[in-house]
């Protein structure tokens, strides 16, 4: 028998009608249901809701992302999944994990795509982070395509791509998801695909497919695609001059679109200073290449008039818009960091941070919660983020708590937040110059240490400078959550600031408000 891995279905949308198609398709596939679908609705300004017909409806869940872009509201959609996840459900009982397929708005799904998805997760080693379904794209079978059909048709060869992709949850969490820096559907899966196998993941082609018709186009589709070479440049930044070769993405024309660019604008140039032989030369180079890629265009085509026109106009159009954009690109993009790692953990501080500010504090019946703290600190374990507190106690050492009585009030704090994953004290007083009081790092490395975690996976939370002070020593990241004891100055100082802690958990995740 085989033991089926929990799934959920994550599709991003800017409610197109081939939604509702998927949709359709995905209702009548046979096979296990997912946990979940999310449905995420990245329009700036949705009218109406999209609808997911039965028997789907009961486990779907659409969210809006406000017009963020494909990588944000995938991530957006997967980090639901696991927030929505039943506690327990990590695994089944032979320690299969849970998965995030990802799918987009505009492909079909068949008959048995379920089941042989489920098919494909079950049948993955250990090692395997990524599984891809085969994408079908049906052209006209009476004519050469267009080159927007031929375009679309390259989808069919293409690797890792997330118009049928599953991944792990854990690679998800280990790699932080998609990098929101690429702002359309493009190159956002190859960078993916790229850090999983950094991280030592293996990604692999399923047997499962899905159906990808071609989308109309107007006459001018094909020059706004070329905005996407400033995503080449950041994968460039990102990933060196092999990247393409590393995502097996295939070879561009950037070096022919470079050279026709500057022909064009010697050609312009030398007119504009009177050197008419330069200027003729030049003009001779730039319609020789304009003609040589319009003709490369138009041979594979049908040729028809409409056709042959659109690729006469946009052939002439495309090499400068490519270049600028892709000079754009290296300029934007010229200090780009690596993707930052997930937070997988989040530290409090304990008096002004989450219980109100009592000082000196031994009676565990003045212990009080901070607005919506408890609920911040529930929303954080179902999306799977370890909790802690580290709080400086300093009462201990100078003889005004004892151990006891600190023990006792975070013995009630933990009752009233349901227990946290990690606590660090510091109960010395500042004369006695240790390590672990804040502003000094020891109980962040510390807490991370005990968590099994770098520094740089855990967010620490406070409520004054020393608690930011702590987080950037020990390289992990920090919020400040001002109140009327924080400073003017610390605020200015902070790298990151809040009203309030759901805000603060808000920047740190990136989670959906």
């Amino acid at each position: 028998m085989v033991v089926t891995a929990p799934f959920s279905i994550v599709v991003p949308t800017l409610g197109r009608p081939s939604l509702a198609r998927l949709l359709a398709s995905l209702a009548s596939s046979s096979g296990p249901l997912p946990d979940l679908i999310v449905v995420v609705d990245d329009r700036a300004h949705p009218k109406l809701e999209p609808s997911v017909p039965e028997p789907l409806a009961a486990l779907a869940l659409v969210i809006r992302t406000g017009g963020r872009g494909p990588a944000a509201a995938r991530n957006a959609g997967w980090r639901e999944a696991v927030a929505h996840a039943p506690r327990g459900s990590e695994g089944v009982g032979d320690g299969s994990p849970r998965w995030v397929a990802f799918l987009d708005d505009d492909v079909v799904v068949g008959g048995s795509w379920l089941a042989d998805l489920a098919a494909d997760l079950a049948g993955v080693g250990e090692q395997v982070g990524g599984v891809q379904g085969n994408v079908r794209v049906p052209l006209p079978p009476h004519r050469r395509p267009t080159d927007w059909e031929r375009g679309t048709a390259g989808l069919q060869t293409a690797r890792w791509i997330t118009a049928d992709m599953a991944y792990r949850v854990d690679v998800l969490l280990e790699t932080g998801g998609f990098d929101e820096r690429f702002p359309r559907a493009f190159r956002e899966d190859a960078d993916l695909a790229l850090r999983v196998r950094s991280a030592g993941w293996q990604l692999q082609v399923g047997s499962r497919s899905v159906s990808h018709p071609v989308r109309p186009s107007d006459d001018w589709a094909s020059l706004r695609q070329q905005a996407g070479n400033a995503d080449d440049a950041l994968m460039r930044r990102l990933h060196g001059s092999r990247w393409r070769e590393l995502a097996q993405a295939p070879p561009g024309r950037r070096p022919e679109h470079l050279a026709v660019t500057a022909a064009g604008m010697t050609a312009l140039a030398a007119a504009a200073a009177g050197r008419r032989r330069m200027a003729g030369g030049a003009a001779l180079s730039w319609l020789a290449g304009t003609a040589r890629f319009a003709w490369s265009r138009i041979a594979a085509g049908p040729r028809d008039r409409a056709e042959v026109r659109r690729m006469l106009l946009t052939s002439a159009a495309i090499p400068p818009a490519a270049t600028w954009h892709w000079l754009l690109g290296k300029w934007v993009h010229r200090r780009a960091r690596p993707w930052q790692r997930p937070v997988r953990a989040v530290l409090f501080d304990r008096d002004g941070t989450l219980i109100e500010d009592v000082p000196y504090n031994g009676d565990p019946d003045q212990v009080t919660p901070m607005p919506g703290a408890i609920d911040v600190v529930r929303d954080l374990r179902q999306r799977g983020v370890a909790v802690g507190v580290i709080t400086n106690q300093s009462g201990i050492g100078r003889g005004r708590l004892t151990e006891d009585e600190v023990a006792r009030v975070n013995h009630r704090v933990d009752q009233l937040f349901g227990g946290f994953d990690v606590w660090q004290i510091c109960p010395h007083a500042p004369e006695d110059d240790c390590r672990c009081r804040k502003p000094a790092p020891g109980m962040v490395t510390a807490a991370a240490a005990r968590l099994g975690l770098p520094p740089e996976a855990l967010v620490v939370v406070g409520d004054i400078g020393a608690d930011v002070q702590a987080a950037t020593a020990a390289g992990a990241r920090a919020v400040l959550v001002p109140t009327p004891v924080t400073r003017r100055s610390e605020v200015q100082a902070a790298p990151l600031v809040a009203t309030d802690l759901a805000g603060a958990v808000r920047l740190v995740l990136g989670a959906s408000a």
